[in-house]
């Protein structure tokens, strides 16, 4: 099982282009694995298909994907086109994670879809997505979409794997039926560990299987003092957020502290089974952001290297 590191910029840092490219650049040279980008449409990140596109350009290394893409608000057939054109120019380095979103969200009004049904509806749109990007030529007639031409073209030579966000039961048998790899959201490593014992039960009732260092956590960093008062106020506004019966074990969900108390709870996770890990930094502004990536690199990464 191979432990990588990922990153994705967070939501509250506000990045010129430029920033954005030193940032990137930043982690291209310094061995981060990859770079992930949540859809946020109507916030203030980057829009993550156009963004990964830019980085397949602008990178030769390091890999990227969504972190996660809601399939509902997007047309399965444009979506295959432009997800088979980013892994053709991104020579196998693209991992896009999909998920069916939050009932809540103002993003469903803002593009014309329904939550109603939206379990049901993400589903044929990844499988609908997964023969347009591995057919010639696709027939498809579902409750939703429905589909009869040519598949994606052009495409990578080896299929683009398809990971499935979520930390629902129905993500997990979403997973098990259609997905690559799983990447859950800010859950302590025995949820995560269940997790993966949860989908694997489930793979062993479809009859597929899933590589074993396909399973990811998305978490919250920040390395330094334990009296951080920026992780304190963001540990504090996700406590607040969570159901009482498991608020007490939100400091579970944080990477950090010291370099070596960082490494010891991304160990928990892979003792749990999870080896690929997406770290949003907490950082109040771009030289915070630097900082911490140069920190994670350059301290974090060698001992999950060892």
């Amino acid at each position: 099982m191979t432990v990588k590191l990922g990153l994705g910029p967070g939501l509250g840092t506000s990045l010129t282009a430029d920033d954005h490219w030193q940032w990137i650049d930043q982690c291209e040279a310094g061995g981060i694995d990859s770079l992930w980008f949540s859809d946020q449409i109507l916030g203030r990140s980057l829009e993550p298909v156009a963004m990964l596109a830019a980085l397949a350009a602008r990178t030769r290394r390091i890999r990227f994907g969504t972190s996660a893409i809601v399939a509902a608000f997007r047309d399965p057939v444009l979506l295959a086109k432009q997800f088979a054109a980013i892994g053709f120019l991104g020579s196998g380095r693209f991992f896009p994670a999909l998920g069916v979103g939050n009932a809540s969200d103002p993003f469903w009004a803002a593009t014309g879809t329904s939550p109603e049904a939206r379990g049901a509806r993400s589903d044929e749109a990844i499988a609908l997505l997964r023969l347009l990007l591995e057919q010639d030529e696709v027939s498809f007639s579902g409750k939703f979409y429905r589909y009869d031409g040519p598949g994606a073209h052009p495409r990578p030579a080896k299929p683009i794997p398809l990971w499935i966000g979520g930390n629902t039961k129905a993500a997990f048998r979403r997973t098990a039926r259609l997905g690559d790899g799983w990447l859950g959201s800010m859950v302590g490593p025995d949820a995560a560990g269940s997790a993966r014992k949860a989908i694997e039960a489930e793979l062993a009732e479809t009859g597929r299987s899933i590589e074993d260092d396909h399973y990811g956590i998305t978490l919250m960093l920040r390395l330094g003092p334990p009296d951080d008062p920026v992780a304190a106020k963001a540990m504090a506004r996700m406590a607040a957020r969570m159901p009482e019966a498991i608020r007490a074990s939100a400091s579970d969900m944080f990477v950090t502290g010291t370099p070596a108390q960082a490494a010891a709870s991304l160990r928990r996770y892979v003792d749990a089974g999870i080896s690929k890990f997406v770290l949003i930094p907490m950082a109040e502004n771009v030289g915070e952001l630097i900082d911490q990536t140069a920190r994670l690199a350059a301290e974090v990464l060698p001992e999950v290297e060892r």
